[in-house]
């Protein structure tokens, strides 16, 4: 089906300068943090999205792959308020959200809120922490708020969670519940540098300085902004299918292959579908376009649908990755 209907009475030429004239501050963003940090494209991209939609991104990747470091990088670029959480196993809800304290004086309690208060939270090897914590941050992951005693405090906006994990080592991890996996718009698997890339690494951190710091680019203002834009950003119905067509059969997978019907134990929930639909238009206002294409989504697909697909013990047993299915899905779906 081409993507003509409608296509003609959206002015998506207007849109389009639009966000080319309000979105300077992606590329100031991607050469500053190319100052600190070495390639990664793709990763700073996927971050800028997550500000872009307001959502959460989870990392992984092996230590030493400056997952820690584009974060810090990112925060700096930022007008904004920025904590680091080094999650623990003894770490207690409330040194996440704060707690109540006791005033002799005022013979009453007083909140004292906690380091999830500001803008960029970054959660340092996430699935190091107990059950109990991630409960209090799956509240304010879904619902921007922290619950403290009997009042509920909303968090600022933006508020952004960009957590870190190790796939390696399984020593003292928790298994993150699949709810809160859910709630992170995106899962970016962290890759080895390339050679020349990791040439330049070592020119430019090999040294006791200690390492260069980002300068502010944008304010969290600019960034609500620029959201109101990409809400704007066209799609034509073509395309919402395909989409919905991609993300649906996760759950029924006997639709274009009746092999992989014992692969998948669930499939994506409608939050893949809406998640996957916000990341598009977010990547074509970074590519400066005002409406999405299918190659927006194939590009994201992996990243949105990575950790929303569960596999059998089957799938498992023959190595069988979350990446391999939904590739099979990619290649035998038609492409608007």
């Amino acid at each position: 089906m081409p993507i003509t209907q409608e296509f003609e009475s959206i002015d998506t030429d207007s849109l389009s300068r639009e966000i080319q004239r309000q979105s300077p501050w992606v590329q100031a963003i991607r050469e500053e943090m190319s100052q600190v940090v070495v390639g990664q494209f793709a990763l700073v991209d996927r971050l800028l999205i997550g500000l872009l939609v307001n959502g959460h991104i989870l990392l992984e990747g092996v230590p030493g792959l400056a997952k820690t470091l584009t974060v810090k990088a990112l925060s700096g670029c930022l007008s904004a308020q920025f904590q680091r959480l080094q999650f623990t196993p003894d770490l207690l809800p409330a040194d996440l959200v704060g707690t109540l304290i006791y005033n002799p004086q005022k013979n009453d309690f007083s909140p004292k809120l906690g380091p999830i208060f500001a803008n960029l939270i970054l959660a340092d090897e996430i699935n190091r922490a107990p059950a109990k914590v991630q409960s209090a941050l799956l509240e304010a992951m879904q619902e921007r708020q922290v619950t403290i005693g009997d009042t509920t405090y909303k968090l600022p906006d933006p508020f952004l969670v960009l957590a870190t994990q190790n796939p390696i080592d399984q020593e003292g991890t928790y298994q993150l519940p699949e709810a809160q996996l859910d709630r992170f718009l995106l899962k970016v698997m962290i890759d080895y540098p390339t050679i020349s890339e990791e040439r330049l690494i070592l020119d430019m951190m090999a040294t006791s300085a200690p390492p260069p710091q980002t300068r502010a680019i944008v304010n969290p203002e600019t960034v609500v902004e620029a959201r109101r834009l990409v809400n704007q950003i066209y799609i034509d119905d073509a395309v919402k299918d395909y989409i919905v067509t991609l993300v649906t059969t996760t759950r029924n997978p006997n639709a274009i292959d009746p092999g992989m019907k014992n692969l998948i134990r669930a499939g994506a929930s409608p939050r893949g579908t809406i998640n996957l639909t916000l990341a598009s238009r977010a990547l074509a206002f970074i590519r400066g376009r005002g409406y999405v294409i299918p190659q927006d989504v194939k590009d994201l697909i992996y990243d949105v649908l990575r950790h929303r697909i569960l596999l059998t013990y089957e799938a498992e047993a023959e190595e069988i990755t979350t990446e391999d299915i939904i590739t099979r899905i990619v290649e035998r779906t038609p492409v608007p």
